[in-house]
């Protein structure tokens, strides 16, 4: 088992060769602990999401221990989510099959989607996309042209900074870029609780 990926799960050389390590150890060692962003909470946003909209097929970016997938699952859902972070996912497993909830969880690199089967009626992701270094986040952005149904939403959570600034977070020109291929449908800036300028962000395809 390389990397701590599992038998038929292995990425390639090249996968490996072009992954941040640095970011792939941190990560995974988090989740020896609890770490700050797995709250076990599904966000009003998504509740709401779910409330004014019919159960069909979704897809968690970095999906982490489960907890999103999991709800929308339990709400009739065909959720599939995926992670590369091996020890995250399989906490997901066992929540999901501790409440008998039937979910697709995936070790794996949310910007290539490998063995993923499209198309989905919602992509999710909370916290996920305004990690990924600019050259990943632009081949991203095309996997939600492919995966995402016709008249499909994508809700995003994400950090938001000051062009030139350091850190996770996307500049109102990152937030942009989604609107070249996807309508922003709604909007909704705050803060988390450190402080840190954030958004909610449903685009419709």
């Amino acid at each position: 088992m390389a990397f701590g990926w599992e038998p038929g799960q292995r990425a390639s050389a090249r996968t490996y060769c072009e992954m941040n390590l640095s970011k792939w150890l941190l990560y995974n060692l988090w989740y020896f602990r609890k770490p700050p962003w797995d709250t076990g909470i599904s966000p009003p946003e998504l509740l709401l999401f779910i409330h004014e909209n019919p159960p069909g097929r979704a897809l968690d970016l970095g999906c982490g221990t489960g907890t999103n997938a999991i709800t929308l699952a339990r709400q009739g859902w065909n959720t599939t989510g995926i992670d590369f972070a091996l020890r995250a996912v399989r906490a997901a497993r066992r929540k999901a099959a501790e409440v008998g909830t039937q979910v697709n969880f995936l070790v794996g690199d949310v910007t290539r989607l490998n063995g993923i089967q499209g198309p989905f009626d919602l992509i999710l992701d909370i916290g996920c996309y305004h990690s990924l270094p600019a050259d990943r986040q632009q081949a991203y952005r095309g996997n939600l042209q492919r995966f995402l149904n016709e008249g499909g939403s994508y809700l995003l959570y994400t950090f938001r900074k000051d062009e030139g600034e350091g850190g996770p977070g996307l500049t109102e020109d990152d937030i942009e870029l989604f609107s070249q291929t996807l309508s922003l449908i709604e909007r909704k800036d705050s803060q988390d609780p450190n402080k840190r300028p954030s958004s909610w962000l449903r685009f419709k395809k």
